[in-house]
């Protein structure tokens, strides 16, 4: 009886021997081929169990869905370029506020720290403070005071290209990626010892280009050893990015605070400005009755009111976080300063292309194709001096083979009777060319017509103006619900209130 007890005891440690070998994943198996993930012992394929893209700093989440973009009222311009039609753009990430003025400073001092070796890059970035200068008025004051003095640090910065503003976003994209991988403990926090090439670039340190300082990579399911951070493991963000012209007016406009209480689709009213209504003053009965609702130039020479009833309260741009917020919980989205968004400017953008049901989803328009520059291995070639990878753009012959991205490169319109490309001769017929870029929003100069989300007009991508700055927009990786979803999922403290105009 004892032998049959001690075989047996023997047999079941056994078996608890060979579970716990042949189990050492995560017990979850392949749908399609019934081997383990996560395990060394069937070759350690990966299976992440993903929480959902984080929140960036100051970022909103926007729902997607479907609305009309362009104007719903009367063109009092009579320039027609913004023709109504039925779009739909998938939910995405958007700036609380505007791009301020302490950000661009800690963006012009990081690269004047870390690229002591390439000053004229600090050259490039620094702000056209000349744009206060007019002729017949006293700003000089604000020639020296806006962007430097501290009293202004939260107000909008101005005085930025489109250009520039690119440039801010592929810095912001990689310090809050940098940041994420110290704070979940990958990378040691190294920002003084970084210099010149050796700069910390999300791509770069994908591609192995960039090691830093380590501080524990994360396992390797197929070797049991150590590897650094992958694309594939959802822990490093997309990129900043200035948002299209169909995403920044849908975050405009917010209808979302318009919908029926029920479960149908239903809008019940539609608006023409960010808020409900014809005017521009605060219409619900609590505090705030009566109050203007954004900053822009009431008529000829008034900018703010009266002395002692002042009405926006800023005879130019105002802080960050003025104003009543939309149903999104964004700030100033009407007013204050204008924003670049990313599309070229077209007029008559709605009849191009045929009018084709192929590009109503997430409306663009200024795909540049590029690449990424590669050895005879295929892998990436060195970085450049800034620690950036190389990127250049797809090659014509490369462009006919494929007729999506030949398509998605149209800058110019089609004639349909021709059925040729009507290309704009700049300086001949029209101000309009591949360097004009759309603005959204009226500024703080503006009268009220320009304050609604529907309206555009456009600037050449390498100029500035005193009332025109940016903000930056993300992609919300995945679908629009489930997995994915970032209720309370965020990266730094957020300030999203939200009040109703």
């Amino acid at each position: 009886m004892e032998r049959k007890l001690f075989l047996f005891v023997i047999s079941f440690s056994a078996f608890l021997l060979f579970t716990s070998c042949k189990r050492t994943g995560s017990g979850e198996t392949s749908s399609a081929t019934g081997m383990e993930y996560n395990n060394q012992e069937w070759g350690g394929f990966e299976k992440l169990d993903y929480e959902g893209q984080q929140t960036g700093p100051n970022l909103v989440l926007i729902e997607g869905g479907t609305f009309t973009m362009g104007s719903t009222a009367e063109d009092v311009q009579f320039e027609w370029n913004t023709i109504p039609r039925r779009v739909t753009v998938s939910s995405f990430y958007m700036d609380q506020t505007e791009v301020s003025n302490i950000n661009w400073k800690e963006y012009l001092y990081f690269i004047k720290r870390v690229y002591q070796s390439y000053p004229q890059v600090w050259i490039d970035a620094l702000p056209d403070t000349l744009v206060w200068r007019e002729e017949l008025s006293f700003n000089e004051p604000l020639v020296e005071t806006y962007f430097r003095h501290p009293s202004y640090d939260d107000y909008p910065v101005v005085g930025v290209s489109w250009l520039q503003a690119q440039e801010f976003c592929k810095w912001r994209s990689d310090r809050v990626n940098e940041v994420l991988l110290i704070e979940r403990g990958v990378l040691n926090n190294n920002s003084n010892e970084q210099m010149d090439s050796e700069t910390f670039n999300s791509e770069a340190y994908l591609s192995g280009q960039y090691t830093g300082s380590v501080r524990k990579n994360l396992e390797n399911k197929a070797t049991g050893g150590e590897r650094a951070v992958r694309f594939e493991d959802g822990i490093l963000l997309p990129d900043y990015r200035l948002p299209t012209e169909a995403e920044w007016e849908y975050a405009a406009l917010a209808l979302v605070g318009n919908q029926a209480a029920s479960e149908d689709e239903v809008i019940t009213d539609k608006r023409y400005f960010a808020w409900d209504g014809n005017t521009a003053r605060y219409k619900k009965r609590d505090k705030y009755q009566g109050r203007i609702i954004a900053n822009f130039k009431r008529g000829r020479g008034d900018y703010m009111g009266m002395a002692g009833n002042l009405n926006d309260k800023a005879s130019g741009p105002g802080p960050c976080t003025s104003y009543l917020p939309n149903d999104f919980g964004l700030y100033n989205m009407a007013g204050n300063v204008n924003e670049w968004v990313q599309d070229v400017y077209r007029p008559l953008t709605s009849t191009t292309l045929n009018d084709s049901e192929d590009h109503d989803l997430n409306s663009f328009r200024g795909n540049v194709f590029m690449e990424k520059v590669l050895d005879e291995d295929g892998k990436p070639v060195e970085k450049d001096s800034l620690g950036r990878l190389k990127y250049r753009q797809v090659e014509d012959d490369t462009l006919g083979l494929r007729e999506n991205y030949r398509e998605g490169d149209q800058r110019n319109y089609e004639d349909g009777d021709n059925d040729e490309f009507v290309k704009y001769e700049y300086g001949n017929y029209t101000l309009i060319s591949d360097k004009s870029r759309v603005i959204k929003g009226g500024g703080w100069s503006d009268r009220l017509y320009w304050l609604a989300p529907a309206n555009r007009r456009f600037k050449d991508e390498d100029k500035s103006d005193r009332d025109l700055g940016f903000r930056c927009a993300m992609v919300r990786v995945g679908g629009e619900t489930g997995n994915g979803d970032t209720s309370g999922n965020t990266f730094g403290p957020q300030k999203q209130t939200k009040r109703r105009y």
